[in-house]
């Protein structure tokens, strides 16, 4: 086929060949841009899939620390537990640490439980105290027999342990009746006014 003139311009008209030639390229160019979106979304999704590896140890290893430190802050606070508590005219003569129980498909652990043959002490620790970790461990409280029967018709007292906290949730806590309890490299100090007086539960 031959190039022929485009009446009225003075230009070339394109031949078959060139249009040919001219709409190989272009689909050439658009299967070049389909493999490179491809493996854009390839790269994309391994990436995707990589970062969720990478949130799952993250999340592993960060589980695995405050459980750990949270134990060491419970062995802090269940040391200085017993000389804690007689201060204050509770004569506990044991504690026990990670008491469990499931009842009705519902579950409830305590971080350490301090008693003697007439009272209890149920002792909450937390790495942070929050106002919401208030509001949980008074529900718990309130509970406790539906969990621990042998915690029924016996004085309850509370107390919430912790390592660090705003100082205006710690008061909260002891207005709720709660003991305060701050853990220390050293062990554990009450952080109750000497007029203080725990509520029952």
């Amino acid at each position: 086929m031959t190039s022929t003139n485009v009446p009225g311009t003075g230009e070339t008209a394109p031949t078959f060949e060139k249009i040919w030639a001219i709409l190989e390229r272009v689909a050439l160019r658009q299967e070049e841009i389909a493999r490179e979106m491809k493996e854009t979304d390839r790269r994309m999704k391994e990436t995707d899939r990589q970062t969720k590896e990478t949130d799952r140890r993250l999340k592993k290893a960060e589980d695995l620390f405050t459980t750990q430190w949270g134990r060491l802050v419970e062995s802090l606070v269940e040391g200085d537990l017993v000389p804690l508590l007689r201060q204050r005219d509770i004569d506990v003569t044991e504690t026990a640490q990670c008491l469990t129980a499931v009842r009705n498909g519902s579950h409830c652990e305590l971080d350490i439980v301090a008693r003697n043959g007439a009272e209890i002490v149920v002792v909450e620790v937390k790495t942070t105290l929050r106002p919401r970790d208030v509001k949980r461990f008074l529900d718990k409280l309130r509970r406790l027999a539906d969990w621990f029967p042998w915690s029924e018709g016996r004085p309850v007292y509370g107390a919430l342990a912790y390592l660090r906290a705003d100082a205006s949730v710690a008061k909260h806590a002891e207005r709720q009746g709660l003991f305060v309890i701050r853990a220390t490299g050293n062990g554990a100090s009450l952080l109750n006014a000497p007029d203080f007086e725990p509520r029952v539960f």
